[in-house]
């Protein structure tokens, strides 16, 4: 899909993934988020050439992204605390494989606003404590199409958009929303997507009383290596956890 190619931040593309939005209501309160974040964030380019991520992330238009992705935890509580310690891990994992200063700072905004699309998905579907129904799961998977239609306004979010609308494709092509595969997955969204199942794991869930052995984590993610996962992004990260295991 040409819109997935790396330039679709255009109008047309918006007014394509709003027709897709499959609720008026939600429509309209993205729509009024989108409207309020875009006069707190100034448009035109915003990038901190030299800066560290850590001044980076001291800077105030960032400092209202974690705002705002604090609104969302107080939605869904499973997210607590998950937000914080996936955007340290990828930007982590990120550097490890080679990415400038530069790339970083947008990997973290990325990891950062993953979720933020579920701030569009009803109460009665994202705080259900029971399986989903097929209508349920397929209103949840257009939460990255949300995120993206939320965030695209802001002019300086733009190349931190890839993680949040392609964090769930998986590499053999099985994922949501665009079922996209290998190499046409933009790189940050397959290296999240390996930090956000690491994390979960490693996580109590209201599905899952305990996490999971980390022995049993690092088998996983190697047998999903070709299928869920990048073979690349899955070797880096083994050798990352392997050379972090104290």
């Amino acid at each position: 899909m040409t819109i997935l190619s790396g330039k679709f931040f255009d109008g047309k593309a918006l007014q394509y993934f709003a027709a897709e939005t499959p609720d008026t209501a939600v429509k309209d309160q993205l729509a009024r988020l989108s409207k309020a974040i875009a006069r707190l964030l100034p448009e035109g380019n915003y990038y901190e050439n030299g800066s560290s991520l850590n001044q980076v992330y001291a800077h105030p238009y960032d400092r209202v992204l974690h705002a705002w992705v604090s609104v969302l935890e107080l939605r869904d509580f499973e997210t607590l605390e998950h937000t914080k310690r996936v955007t340290a891990l990828s930007v982590d994992l990120a550097r490890y494989m080679g990415m400038s200063e530069d790339q970083l700072v947008h990997m973290g905004r990325g990891a950062l606003l993953h979720d933020i699309g579920k701030l569009g998905i009803p109460d009665e579907i994202l705080q259900k404590p029971g399986p989903l129904t097929s209508e349920e799961r397929e209103i949840m998977e257009q939460h990255p199409v949300f995120a993206y239609l939320m965030l695209s306004p802001i002019e300086f979010l733009h190349p931190a958009l890839d993680i949040p609308l392609s964090h769930h494709e998986k590499w053999d092509g099985t994922g949501y929303p665009y079922g996209l595969e290998k190499s046409d997955i933009p790189l940050t969204a397959r290296i999240f997507s390996i930090i956000d199942v690491w994390d979960a794991l490693n996580s109590i869930r209201p599905y899952r009383p305990a996490p999971w052995p980390r022995t049993k984590i690092i088998n996983y993610l190697k047998g999903e290596s070709g299928t869920h996962f990048d073979p690349k992004v899955v070797e880096a990260f083994m050798d990352l956890i392997h050379e972090n295991s104290h």
